[in-house]
């Protein structure tokens, strides 16, 4: 559990960072278009970091689950938020990793999906 909250900590850190810097030095050098891409990464992964922390610390989930969901979200921002980063700061272009933020998305949408399965069953056991 710790080992995820360290990760997810460090994810929120980063969040923080990225979106004061996207705030600040970014104005200048990106197009509207692309900073907003870039706001909707840095806030794709805070959404999930507070979801992160919420699920690490709820005592409904067993350790299994925690993680198993934890590593879908992870592999979510880092694919999502960090494919959109790419694209906005090197010169990687969105035709060489096409193929990333969509697959990041389907990561956090299985993540949702496994925390659904597990209250439905809950649910059905109450």
């Amino acid at each position: 559990m710790f080992k995820n909250l360290i990760i997810t900590c460090f994810l929120g850190l980063s969040a923080v960072i990225l979106g004061a810097f996207g705030a600040h030095a970014l104005k200048e050098t990106l197009s509207p278009e692309n900073l907003q891409s870039f706001e909707t990464a840095v806030r794709y992964q805070m959404y999930h970091v507070i979801v992160l922390l919420i699920i690490n610390l709820y005592d409904g989930f067993t350790e299994k689950q925690k993680n198993t969901i934890s590593y879908l979200l992870f592999s979510g921002i880092i694919l999502f938020s960090g494919s959109i980063y790419c694209i906005q700061l090197t010169s990687i272009t969105a035709k060489s990793i096409w193929f990333t933020t969509p697959l990041g998305g389907l990561f956090f949408i299985i993540a949702w999906l496994s925390m659904i399965v597990i209250f439905v069953k809950k649910i059905r056991k109450n």
